[in-house]
């Protein structure tokens, strides 16, 4: 499931969580409820996404080094936003 996770990502963020969300409980095991898991697909898919792979990689949920890989997809969402602001403005 790990490496269909890494080419839907390349691919699109929300169409690796898509998959995720069909064929795995990924998301039901790092997540509870649902307000999150819908609030990131929409504006937060990269974050979303590594803290759901983080989630399932590391045995007691998401820590330590782990933080950092869930602040980079943070960062590529932002930049993401940053990137089509600019391309408007030209």
């Amino acid at each position: 499931m790990g490496c269909f996770v890494v080419l839907f990502a390349l691919i699109s963020p929300r169409l690796a969580l898509f998959f995720i969300l069909i064929f795995s409980d990924w998301i039901g095991r790092a997540l509870d409820g649902w307000v999150v898991p819908v609030l990131g697909f929409f504006f937060l898919p990269w974050t979303l996404l590594a803290y759901v792979v983080m989630w399932q990689v590391s045995p007691h949920g998401v820590d330590g080094f782990d933080w950092f890989i869930v602040a980079f997809g943070f960062v590529v969402d932002i930049a993401a936003y940053a990137r089509t602001s600019q391309s408007r403005q030209n």
